[in-house]
């Protein structure tokens, strides 16, 4: 058997949709043998690797997005966050209520990566001294905690995190829809599960909250289509379902969790028939 690969993309508020589409994947009896996720997608990851990859699993996953909506998790102030961002009150507040949330859901210091059963758990983060992808798997020895923390350092929510040599933040910086890494880690068939969204979402606030928005899909864009044609090359078969809820959402906007969740798992039951031939 080929090891199969599911590849979870950054995209904030919206990976509620990879959710609803895991159970899909999960009640068609198709299991990864290995989960790569950056940013959003790693939280989802992780969460799926450390408590079983089941449906049980993902009724906990679901609870877990229900709680988070409740929470003001990425406040959308641009204004403050921009001058918090030169001092340390983002980092401690945002990073420190980030932590604080996943370890509420299970996801404590102690746990490494060699604590996992049955799936490989591989995270994508960016190091801004290298310019490069760091990547934490099952040979990696720091705590998956810091590692998911790294993942999704974001300004000016979180300012990057100083780990030795390196100077880390979200991974989707430079590998939104994790496919390269994938390769790398020895993935002979992908499912990538893509919640790139081109269509402008409402945004609140100054002009320059909505053009950091933009870039980032521009640049998530590029990205994707580069990776998709680097598997292409090395003959490893990509099956890329784009998750869109029925508008635009922002990255910060928990408040459509529950509906978002349901569209991701429509959206892949609609998709089952075609990877089941496909795989």
């Amino acid at each position: 058997m080929k090891k199969l690969a599911f590849v979870l993309s950054g995209g904030g508020a919206r990976g509620a949709l990879q959710v609803g589409a895991l159970r899909a994947l999960l009640e068609a009896e198709i299991y990864p043998d290995m989960l790569v996720g950056t940013s959003i997608g790693a939280v989802n990851a992780t969460y799926l690797a450390t408590q079983g990859v089941s449906l049980d699993s993902i009724d906990g996953l679901v609870e877990a997005w229900e709680s988070a909506s409740q929470l003001d998790l990425l406040p959308t102030n641009y204004f403050r966050l921009a001058l918090q961002s030169f001092t340390q009150i983002s980092r401690d507040g945002v990073y420190q209520r980030m932590q604080d949330f996943f370890i509420s859901q299970g996801l404590t210091s102690g746990i490494r990566f060699n604590d996992i059963d049955g799936v490989s758990l591989v995270l994508v983060a960016t190091d801004l001294n290298s310019g490069g992808i760091i990547l934490y798997g099952p040979e990696s020895e720091l705590s998956i905690l810091d590692c998911v923390m790294d993942s999704i350092t974001l300004p000016p929510w979180i300012m990057p995190n100083k780990r030795g040599e390196h100077l880390l933040m979200d991974g989707g910086l430079i590998s939104n829809l994790p496919i390269e890494p994938a390769l790398k880690c020895g993935a002979e068939k992908i499912i990538a599960l893509d919640l790139n969204d081109l269509r402008e979402p409402p945004l609140p606030g100054p002009e320059v909250g909505k053009l950091i928005t933009k870039l980032l899909f521009a640049v998530a864009k590029r990205q994707t289509e580069l990776e998709l044609a680097l598997a292409e090359e090395s003959q490893i078969p990509v099956l890329r379902i784009n998750l869109l809820g029925d508008k635009p959402i922002a990255l910060w906007d928990f408040q459509h969790t529950r509906e978002l969740i349901d569209r991701g798992y429509e959206t892949m039951k609609s998709k089952i028939l075609e990877l089941v031939e496909a795989l």
